[in-house]
């Protein structure tokens, strides 16, 4: 059990940091089953995402990915699913989230001040008696 504070926060860290990695490898094996049992061109994709997310968040090494996705492509070519499928679903996918909410921007015109005019100071001047 650690003592020190800064020891307390890593081991919390820690965690959090290992369940959120647990769920993501979770997902690419959820992914990978579904298109195992279903070999379509939306589980293909989903697959390949899922994958393509890991090693991008660096939870599985580029090499380990692409071995995998070969392995998904030669299963989908023997159920003979359409790798074009797969492209339109996902470039469809990204499409939509790439595609935000539509904002209306109100363009904001910087007017200037008029420059004022200082008076110039009037010089008092001292009399001689």
């Amino acid at each position: 059990m650690p003592i020190i504070k800064s020891a307390k926060k890593a081991a919390r860290q820690t965690e959090k940091r290992t369940a959120h990695n647990k769920q993501i490898k979770k997902d690419i094996k959820v992914a990978i089953k579904a298109f195992k049992k279903t070999p379509t061109g939306a589980n293909l994709a989903k697959a390949q995402s899922e994958l393509d997310k890991a090693v991008k968040k660096n939870l599985i090494k580029k090499n380990t990915a692409a071995r995998r996705k070969a392995a998904l492509m030669k299963i989908a070519k023997a159920a003979k699913v359409v790798q074009k499928e797969a492209k339109k679903v996902e470039k469809k996918a990204t499409a939509a989230a790439k595609t935000p909410a539509k904002k209306t921007t109100v363009k904001k015109t910087i007017t200037k001040k008029p420059a004022t005019k200082k008076a110039p100071a009037k010089k008092t001047t001292a009399k001689k008696a």
